[in-house]
């Protein structure tokens, strides 16, 4: 799978898969539950670098003492929306704003398309952020949009 990063708006930001086939219709189901899952962990807030106290810790993690209130001094971390995944031969697409979360919330989107690329689907490539050519933007992009 390649990755690559183009021009990068984390408030209007597209992603693009190109696959090896075109998805049927059970492919194209997990590859909406992994965008799905990803947006709802980052609706929750689950992608703040700045409270990443189990990580921090390391290796011994017996009795952590995990501190409540250490996020509260935080900014939050919340992604915004989600547009709905669009087809289109062997590419699909889907719009995110990513709000206020951190680059760590690509990090685990990309490790766990990764892993979906070897287990379920063959990804040719990602691309994340920018236009395809080919396959122009809507003009009224708000209508794609919608909360979960």
């Amino acid at each position: 799978m390649n990755i690559q990063f183009r021009e990068f708006n984390s408030f209007d930001l597209w992603l693009w898969l190109e696959f090896e086939t075109v998805l049927s219709e059970q492919e194209k189901q997990y590859l909406e539950e992994v965008f799905d899952s990803w947006f709802f962990l980052g609706k929750l807030g689950g992608f703040n670098a700045e409270n990443l106290q189990v990580q921090d810790a390391g290796y011994e993690l017996s009795y952590l003492q995990y501190e409540l209130e250490a996020k509260d001094g935080n900014l939050m971390a919340l992604m915004h929306n989600m547009g709905e995944i669009e087809y289109e031969g062997c590419w699909a697409r889907c719009w995110f704003d990513l709000g206020t979360s951190d680059a760590i919330a690509l990090d685990v989107l990309l490790n766990a398309l990764q892993q979906f690329n070897t287990e379920f689907i063959e990804i040719k490539q990602l691309l994340i952020g920018g236009e395809n050519e080919d396959w122009p933007l809507p003009e009224h992009r708000d209508r794609f949009y919608q909360e979960p």
